[in-house]
């Protein structure tokens, strides 16, 4: 019973006004404005990240408003270093940037489920799973002979 394949669980759609009060929860914001900033940088920064169908796939699930925000970007040729990025970009303290990340990309994981999941943080470069709250695996390093 166990061994039997099962269906990726089914991703309810989320309204703009629920994603928000998502992320105000999961960043303990005290109002939905500052989780909106939250939610509109921590998107702008990761779309200027990702490319291909992992984009579209992902803008696909979010909602319309945080969809056009991923969407707008237009993707950096070096990969950024995340909420660094972030911190330099809007001029908050790195330990703000890292929260501010963390609280958006906790519903981001949700919605884009793990198989697309896995797709991003295939695309993105290390130290990125952390973000969206999964474990960072190493690669296996070669031993020279």
């Amino acid at each position: 019973m166990y061994d039997q394949p099962r269906p990726n669980p089914a991703y309810h759609a989320m309204t703009f006004d629920q994603m928000l009060e998502r992320v105000r929860y999961e960043g303990a914001y005290p109002t939905l404005e500052r989780a909106a900033a939250a939610v509109h940088h921590v998107l702008a920064a990761l779309g200027r990240q990702l490319t291909g169908d992992e984009r579209t796939d992902l803008a696909q699930r979010l909602p319309v408003e945080a969809a056009l925000t991923l969407t707008a970007q237009t993707p950096d040729t070096q990969h950024l270093t995340g909420w660094k990025d972030l911190a330099a970009r809007t001029g908050a303290t790195p330990a703000t940037a890292r929260w501010d990340t963390g609280a958006v990309l906790a519903v981001v994981t949700r919605l884009a489920g793990p198989d697309l999941l896995a797709r991003i943080l295939h695309q993105l470069p290390g130290g990125y799973a952390l973000l969206f709250g999964q474990a960072q695996l190493r690669q296996p390093q070669l031993q020279a002979a």
